[in-house]
């Protein structure tokens, strides 16, 4: 009956959870900056403060994304380094695929909102994403 129970919960909250659709792939384009990762085991690692920001272009399932480090003038300092991304859908799944001359890897997108983004890994961290926010050192 337990078991019953638990697969009910969890079909409901399945049910319940909104889908990405294409058109909210769009809010990835912009900066980012992360505000937890979830790992496996449970813990969480919180990040009060980012010197180091993602910047993600996104335009028909393609993009790429650039670490970028914010100045206080409201600028960025970055490299000419980027990593370009392919973006699937399998089985209403979207899933985000890099690749570079050295290695291939996936993100499955949990949660993409105009404010929040949440990828997934093969390991099973979960990166939690908060739109950045510059800061405005002049009055």
């Amino acid at each position: 009956m337990r078991k019953l129970v638990s697969l009910l919960l969890f079909l409901c909250a399945l049910a319940c959870s909104e889908k990405i659709s294409v058109s909210d792939l769009n809010y990835i384009n912009g900066y980012w900056e992360i505000q937890e990762v979830k790992f496996p085991n449970g813990k969480t690692k919180e990040y009060d403060v980012n010197l180091t920001i993602d910047y993600f272009e996104y335009d028909q399932m393609k993009g790429f994304r650039k670490k970028m480090q914010p100045k206080f003038d409201g600028t960025f300092s970055t490299s000419s380094d980027a990593e370009s991304f392919q973006i699937i859908q399998k089985e209403g799944i979207f899933w985000m695929i890099y690749k570079n001359d050295l290695s291939t890897w996936e993100e499955q997108l949990i949660e993409i909102t105009i404010t929040k983004m949440v990828v997934k890994n093969k390991e099973g961290l979960s990166y939690h994403y908060r739109r950045f926010q510059p800061i405005n050192s002049k009055p």
